[in-house]
């Protein structure tokens, strides 16, 4: 367990343990250069068996093309129903972070002035990513940020699955009109401490995986290959019927 000192401008990794629940859109991207392969889990292992890294990260805004860099970063180990481990730590992004965005996360060009460069840290979040699941809510966003920050710091990316929470809420629960994270916790009941900080959303989404994949036992996906397979399946939208159709046929357009 990774333990260390919290001050006022520095955040980093401290222990939250034991979430306890009985666990039971799996989404996987190409490795791309620099990805270091990594053996996946074997054909029926149980979903409850499996390592998930939760990860979210806080940047300053913008495009990582256009020089943004993340400002935070949390991951959060679940496995077997439980939050095992956590890592944060706050990253000096080299650059200002807009005042608009401090305002919405709460980090401050002051808190990050001295704190680590991604560069410092890209060790200890690769070795927390590799021989796990990769997991996020909006997975393609906090991947794309960790993936380019480990290309850049290290030259290496971990080749590992991604599962998007997003995804998941979509297909296992369909009645659910809106998935962002507030709403997801809504449904499930889950509080949310510390909204938008990257340490907050993770432990957040990480009630939320562990929910998720209770509903995906209840639903008869026990394993891996279920779940990818059931995910990347398309919802069948229902057809209205008749009267409806006539309806909308012989509806006049709106001139207002």
């Amino acid at each position: 367990l990774c333990i260390r000192s919290l001050s006022p401008t520095r955040l980093w990794a401290s222990p939250e343990i034991l979430e306890p629940h009985p666990p039971r859109c799996l989404r996987s991207w190409a490795p791309t250069h620099g990805s270091r392969s990594m053996a996946g889990p074997g054909p029926g292992t149980p979903l409850s068996e499996l390592r998930y890294a939760v990860v979210d990260v806080e940047t300053t805004g913008g495009s990582y093309g256009r020089g943004h860099r993340m400002t935070e970063i949390a991951i959060y180990e679940v496995r077997c129903g439980v939050v095992e481990d956590q890592y944060r730590s706050l990253v000096n992004p080299g650059r200002t972070i807009p005042r608009h965005i401090a305002a919405l996360t709460g980090i401050s060009n002051d808190m990050v002035s001295s704190v680590p460069f991604f560069d410092h840290i890209a060790a200890d979040v690769l070795k927390r990513l590799e021989g796990r699941i990769f997991v996020a809510h909006n997975a393609r966003f906090d991947w794309g940020w960790v993936s380019r920050q480990l290309a850049e710091a290290i030259g290496e990316i971990p080749d590992v699955e991604c599962l998007c929470t997003v995804q998941m809420a979509r297909r296992l629960i369909p009645r659910l009109r809106h998935r962002h994270l507030d709403a997801v916790t809504r449904h499930f009941g889950i509080d949310v401490a510390d909204r938008h900080w990257a340490h907050g959303d993770a432990l957040a989404t990480a009630r939320v995986l562990i929910r998720l994949l209770d509903e995906a036992s209840r639903q008869g996906l026990s394993d891996l290959h279920a779940l990818r397979s059931f995910l990347r399946k398309r919802r069948r939208r229902s057809r209205p019927r008749q009267g409806q159709q006539l309806s909308f046929l012989g509806a006049t357009p709106d001139t207002d």
